[in-house]
C-alpha cells in the first residue's frame, strides 16, 4: 500500500509541475506580445497609405487583400514580402526599425498602391 501512494504523490507532483510551467509559458507569451498594425489591399490601393509604428520594437502588420487581383506587399530595403491572392490574409513581422521612413508597395499595382511606414 505504501507504493501506491508513493506513486500517487509522484504523480500529483509531476501534474502540480506542469501547470506551473504552462502558467510560466502562456504569462510569457502575453507579456512578450508586438504591437500589430493593418493594412487593406484593395482596388490598386493600400489603406490606410500611412501608418506610424514605435521605433526599436518588432511589430507586425496583418494584410488583407479585399480586391479583386492579387497583391504583392513588399520593401525590398527590409527584405519583406508577402504576396496574397485575392480575399487572402496574413500577416509579416518587422524587426526594431530605426526612426525613419521606409516605402511600402503593392509591386502589382505599384503606381498608385504605396505605404509611408514612419518610425517613431
Amino acid at each position: 500500500m505504501p507504493i501506491v501512494n508513493r506513486r500517487r504523490s509522484m504523480s500529483l507532483s509531476a501534474l502540480c509541475l506542469a501547470a506551473a510551467l504552462h502558467a510560466g509559458l502562456t504569462t510569457s507569451v502575453r507579456a512578450d506580445e508586438m504591437p500589430a498594425f493593418e493594412i487593406v489591399a484593395k482596388d490598386g490601393r493600400l489603406l490606410p497609405a500611412r501608418i506610424e509604428v514605435p521605433a526599436g520594437t518588432r511589430f507586425k502588420v496583418a494584410i488583407r487583400n479585399e480586391g479583386a487581383s492579387p497583391v504583392e506587399f513588399e520593401d525590398l530595403d527590409l527584405r519583406v514580402e508577402k504576396v496574397l491572392a485575392p480575399g487572402a490574409s496574413s500577416f509579416v513581422v518587422i524587426h526594431s526599425l530605426q526612426p525613419g521612413s521606409y516605402q511600402f508597395v503593392d509591386e502589382f499595382h505599384a503606381a498608385t498602391a504605396q505605404l509611408l511606414l514612419i518610425a517613431k
